[in-house]
């Protein structure tokens, strides 16, 4: 089984904000493969399960979704214990856990796999990293950069929206990425 979390924010207002590109493209895995989207109180999270997979949307916001992360892996019981009892430190997710957030450090257009790296100042992909007591999974990192960073400041700048033409190039990148999780 293999868990995909999509970062991004809840919200109409945050449907095509920099900050959403990890929900934008977990929206198109999940429209390739034919899985609807259900909510699930106790995860706090929207869910899509099959073809081997399933898919998080954590609806907690950006900097809190390591809470769903870690109860869909502690229901589904792919946290290792220590003792059984604690999450045992720095586990490796790496076969199990694929991560997909937006990243301010890579063009728009690109995107980078990473495997058991720091948060790099990402306040989601770091939420995650301190549930699970682990930076040892996969990431998909979407690059959002583009010069207007270098006019606003970065927080207003993830939560500003793409212009049309920044919205095809994420969705031609978001194609991309589609066939390392599919």
């Amino acid at each position: 089984m293999n868990i995909v979390v999509g970062l991004g924010n809840p919200g109409k207002q945050y449907e095509i904000t920099r900050h959403n590109a990890g929900f934008m493209a977990i929206n198109a895995l999940a429209k390739e493969l034919g899985l609807a989207w259900s909510a699930n109180k106790k995860f706090k999270a929207e869910i899509a399960e099959g073809q081997g997979l399933i898919l998080i949307k954590p609806q907690t916001f950006m900097n809190n979704s390591g809470q769903a992360a870690a109860a869909v892996l502690s229901y589904y019981k792919l946290l290792p214990k220590k003792l059984g009892i604690l999450k045992t430190a720095d586990a490796d997710l790496s076969n199990i856990l694929t991560v997909i957030h937006d990243d301010l450090d890579i063009e728009l257009g690109k995107y980078k796999i990473s495997l058991d790296s720091r948060s790099a100042g990402h306040n989601g992909v770091q939420s995650i990293i301190d549930y699970l007591k682990t930076k040892n999974f996969k990431r998909i990192r979407l690059g959002i950069r583009t010069p207007a960073l270098e006019k606003i400041p970065a927080d207003k700048y993830v939560l500003g929206k793409f212009n049309a033409t920044e919205l095809k190039i994420i969705q031609g990148q978001i194609s991309q990425i589609k066939k390392e999780l599919a």
